[in-house]
């Protein structure tokens, strides 16, 4: 069997212990991590849109860190949003301005809501760890 671990960033023992779920696992040199959403350091949802994607991709490059990745090791990328249509623009400025535009995968997915009330976009992504 793969070599298997459970990624844990500090910042979210909170939620781990919460809602009983890994922020990410590692199998391998493969990092799954689970769907992240732009929300305060006390479980808060955000409601300015750019702050809430922000947050949400901070969370990923966390969770990221925690795994020994960046963003540069992502290769495949999935979003989920509420109000896909009326919000793309401001996702795409604030991921344009703080992931690399090249280099993974990226599938859109609109939906109805997520988990919170309020949430805009949760985002998931598969990296690939560099050996060493």
């Amino acid at each position: 069997m793969a070599d298997r671990e459970i990624i844990v960033p500090e910042s979210m023992r909170a939620i781990v212990e919460r809602a009983g779920y890994a922020p990410a696992v590692r199998v391998g040199e493969i990092v799954y991590v689970v769907g992240q959403v732009g929300r305060t350091a006390d479980l808060q949802v955000i409601e300015d849109p750019a702050e809430q994607f922000a947050a949400a991709w901070e969370n990923v490059r966390i969770v990221l860190e925690a795994a020994g990745c960046s963003f540069a090791d992502m290769v495949d990328v999935t979003t989920y949003h509420v109000g896909m249509a009326r919000h793309m623009d401001v996702f795409r400025e604030v991921k344009n301005r703080l992931v690399p535009r090249e280099g993974y995968a990226w599938t859109r997915i609109g939906v109805s809501e997520l988990a919170h009330p309020g949430l805009l976009v949760e985002i998931k992504c598969i990296a690939h760890r560099p050996s060493g």
